[in-house]
């Protein structure tokens, strides 16, 4: 039992000893993110409670294993925690939340796929994490203008904004799938 606790104490050692920055840079940015979704998400009371520091645990999980289920547990956390804001509170749904924790979870499920591909002691490019990152602040920024303006339109048609907002992003999610299934086999 000691022999094996040796083992994986000198192959973890010898894998922070072959870390490289970038990967390295990749994971922690995860953890970050995750966080920052938290803190958004869950109630202020919550997160200025000693709970904190089990909410960075949660965060950093996915960090140390973006391949495993952490990354997964993470975000039904942060989801959980908004559930528990908006439905057990008085906080009332704000855009802002609503597109920060889309954001966050966004970037974090792709820097998660990221860190799952690339090794920790890879030498990578700095322009490699640079496209992957532009192009999910893209995907986040289409998304987010998208949302408000479907908001905004359903506001002016009809008097619960959000039902005809929900079938709008759903036929645009459809549509969006099908164009690019189209455009896949095409190439």
């Amino acid at each position: 039992m000691l022999d094996g606790v040796n083992r994986r104490i000198e192959r973890t050692r010898r894998a922070v000893a072959r870390a490289t920055p970038l990967p390295l840079m990749v994971r922690c940015g995860l953890g970050l993110v995750f966080f920052a979704a938290m803190t958004v998400a869950w109630p202020s009371g919550v997160v200025a409670s000693r709970y904190v520091v089990a909410l960075g645990l949660v965060a950093a999980y996915p960090a140390f294993a973006p391949r495993g289920r952490g990354v997964t547990f993470a975000i039904l956390v942060v989801v959980g925690g908004w559930i528990l804001d908006t439905t057990g509170g008085d906080a009332r749904v704000a855009l802002w939340r609503v597109l920060s924790i889309a954001t966050l979870l966004y970037l974090g499920h792709t820097l998660a796929a990221l860190a799952a591909v690339l090794p920790h002691d890879a030498i990578v490019n700095a322009d490699v994490v640079a496209t992957w990152l532009a192009r999910a602040l893209l995907v986040v920024l289409i998304s987010a203008v998208l949302t408000v303006i479907a908001l905004g339109l359903t506001a002016e048609l009809a008097g619960d904004p959000f039902v005809i907002a929900t079938l709008v992003g759903l036929g645009a999610a459809v549509g969006t799938t099908l164009l690019l299934a189209r455009m896949l086999r095409r190439a």
